[in-house]
């Protein structure tokens, strides 16, 4: 049984986790079958920008813990197989020359927590909640600490993960974990307006603007500006450069 429906509607392509009786839990099969939707939407060049939603009450609880039991009697070799499905999810959310989305309801919580802070935006609902509980049952919120700590800074990311305390999207907002927190009231409204003003904008520009802020990573002050002196240069030889350039031009004229 598939675990996400996909779709596309207009500019905008859709991943919709799609296990509500397991909270959305990540299993090797959930992880395979997001790797496969977020090539098949980056390749489409009609999809400008990608929504990861879930079903239920809750964005996801994090991995499937039962099918964690039942590899319990693997080899090392599975386990890493089985880990690195999901890693190459985050990498590819990262990579691909599109905005991605995560619209959060309910509880994010461990590796769900990190498959929100994988995406580029977090629009969290006003009653949503935030986690890394993983310590509490003996497991290491391993590869969502590298994103957790880009986020919120060392002090808070160990204070997260070592307590495995819930916050509220609000706090989790003040902490850096969440782009923004909107109301239930006009919740579906909002989180329309701010896709398609992302889909609408223009997407060589946005493909280049994503790919510059993540290759910062890692680089120094001057080694920052070098990078971004060359970005620049190339944004200014794109076709969206030029029509954006001439019809602000147009506008100034008399």
């Amino acid at each position: 049984m598939t675990r996400l429906v996909v779709e596309t509607r207009g500019a905008v392509g859709t991943i919709t986790l799609a296990r509500p009786e397991k909270k959305n839990a990540l299993d090797r099969q959930t992880a395979e079958e997001l790797q496969g939707a977020l090539d098949r939407l980056g390749a489409d060049a009609a999809v400008r920008a990608i929504v990861l939603a879930a079903q239920g009450e809750d964005f996801c609880a994090g991995a499937d813990l039962q099918a964690l039991e039942q590899m319990l009697a693997d080899g090392l070799k599975a386990h890493l197989q089985d880990a690195q499905a999901l890693g190459k999810v985050f990498i590819t959310m990262r990579t691909i020359q599109k905005p991605v989305v995560a619209v959060v309801r309910g509880r994010a919580l461990a590796g769900g927590a990190g498959l929100a802070n994988a995406c580029d935006i977090v629009l969290a609902h006003a009653d949503a909640t935030f986690g890394y509980p993983e310590v509490q049952v003996g497991f290491v919120p391993a590869m969502v600490m590298t994103m957790l700590r880009r986020s919120v800074g060392e002090k808070r990311a160990f204070d997260l993960i070592a307590s495995g305390r819930r916050i509220s999207a609000t706090e989790a907002m003040q902490m850096g974990l969440v782009s923004r927190v909107i109301g239930a009231a006009n919740f579906d409204t909002e989180v329309e307006t701010i896709v398609q003003g992302l889909a609408t904008s223009p997407p060589t520009a946005l493909g280049i603007t994503k790919r510059l802020f993540y290759g910062l990573d890692g680089l120094d002050f001057r080694e920052g500006i070098a990078l971004g002196a060359k970005t620049n240069v190339e944004a200014r030889n794109t076709e969206d450069f030029r029509e954006g350039i001439k019809r602000f031009a147009a506008r100034q004229r008399p």
